[in-house]
């Protein structure tokens, strides 16, 4: 048998003494080491230390904690400030397939359909947030090679929130408010690119990507919110356009955007609300008959109001758009194209059907189906007055929902007609576009 040494009580304090003195060593020992393992090797070192008495469950939790913001600040550096709050990076890509068909009723040669996979978008954006409530946002599109903003905002309060640079401006619900992400029938209706896409002689160029300054806000009380801009009257059609590194005397006239919205939630989210608002733009210079007018005096003004209202499960959403063009049909005669849209939903579990219908008046100035109906092939030498059409489809969404839209796939059924024809051969009274539209999309 062994014998034990007396346990007098100078002897007791040597060896607890001896015991922390041992035990401290340790633990700077491995919280030394720590700092060079991954996140995991960190954690299971804590459990050791917790298991072995010489930590408690609370302090481990708190050097983890302090570990955990050492490892995340280490994750961005920047050579050029020490007042980087967060570097926050977004992506959004789609791939889309199409199968569409225009049919002119035997009277002339239809086109051949177009039958075909691509990459809609493919986002890449970075956003900077530094103290003092400034920030800046990079988002360029590699599938358009193009930029879809280039900001640096200066947000004093939630009621002021300043950008510089080139966004989108405040007009059309459906291109403006609603992000290409969170669209319920994979793409904008056909009024809305009427009035917003590019000018090629028949659209009316009258939104989207501007280069200019914006200053928007939200009352107190989260209802109400407002936007104003002054901008460039021209679109930025490509990465060249619409981020020029010089200025011109192409047009010296500034364009003008306001929109105003009253938002009600009768629920804890915005899956209960209503949304109401309206908005405009003048446009000098940016009117006339063609896109070659441009510059030379015509003027135009556009318009919209528009509904959102959530339910629950159920969602109706609704926008009406006109517009003055002045010699917007002819060098004799002025233009004001109308058009409207309305798209019903139904949340059914991760599923989502949709319809939508829109319908869109040039007043004289012409439509293509290519115009207004993505991907569609064009008859040769027609245009028409009027073109609406239908949208039915699903929308599934493998992670999130209809209001976080991280993964999900869309298909749908498409059918336009082009009606009031303006020019081409007389035996044709309207042409048919049918087909199909799928899209999968990761956002993040």
């Amino acid at each position: 048998m062994v014998e034990r040494p007396d346990c007098t009580p100078a002897t007791l304090i040597q060896m607890t003494i001896t015991q922390l003195t041992r035990g401290l060593a340790f633990l700077a020992g491995l919280l030394a080491v720590t700092a060079t393992l991954p996140a995991q090797d960190n954690s299971t070192l804590l459990n050791l230390l917790v298991r072995k008495g010489i930590l408690s469950d609370q302090e481990a939790d708190d050097l983890r904690a302090d570990l955990a913001k050492e490892n995340s600040a280490a994750l961005v550096t920047t050579s050029k400030t020490n007042n980087l709050e967060k570097l926050s990076l977004t992506m959004r890509m789609q791939t889309q397939f199409v199968d569409l068909d225009t049919d002119a009723g035997g009277s002339v040669a239809n086109p051949a359909n177009i039958q075909h996979f691509f990459q809609r978008r493919i986002y890449f954006g970075v956003r900077a947030q530094f103290s003092a409530n400034w920030s800046s946002y990079l988002n360029y599109d590699f599938a358009g090679s193009t930029f879809d903003q280039a900001t640096i905002t200066w947000k004093p309060s939630e009621r002021f929130v300043l950008d510089l640079g080139l966004r989108k401006v405040p007009f059309g619900y459906d291109e403006w408010s609603i992000s290409s992400g969170a669209l319920k029938s994979i793409e904008r209706s056909t009024v809305t690119r009427f009035f917003v896409e590019s000018n090629n002689g028949r659209r009316l160029g009258a939104g989207s990507y501007h280069q200019g300054v914006f200053l928007g806000g939200t009352s107190d009380s989260g209802e109400w919110t407002y936007n104003v801009a002054v901008t460039n009257p021209e679109r930025g059609e490509d990465a060249v356009a619409a981020v020029p590194g010089v200025g011109n005397a192409t047009n010296n006239n500034f364009a003008y955007w306001a929109n105003v919205g009253y938002t009600k939630k009768f629920g804890p989210t915005l899956l209960n609300s209503f949304k109401v608002g309206v908005s405009a733009g003048l446009l000098p210079d940016q009117g006339g008959p063609t896109n070659a007018s441009l510059g030379r005096g015509y003027d135009l003004s556009v318009y919209s109001a528009y509904a959102d209202l959530y339910a629950g499960p159920y969602s109706v959403v609704a926008e009406y758009y006109w517009a003055n063009n002045e010699r917007g049909a002819s060098l004799t005669q002025d233009a004001k194209p109308t058009g409207f849209w309305i798209q019903p939903s139904y949340r059914i579990g991760a599923f989502e059907p949709v319809v939508r219908y829109s319908f869109a008046d040039s007043d004289g100035r012409g439509i293509v189906p290519g115009d207004l109906v993505r991907s569609s092939p064009n008859p040769a030498a027609l245009t028409f007055d009027h073109l609406a059409e239908w949208y039915a489809g699903v929308n599934w969404y493998l992670v999130g929902n209809d209001l976080k839209h991280e993964v999900k796939f869309q298909l749908g059924y498409i059918h336009a007609e082009s009606t009031h024809r303006l020019t081409g051969a007389a035996t044709v009274d309207h042409l048919t576009t049918d087909g199909v539209r799928s899209q999968m999309q990761v956002n993040f």
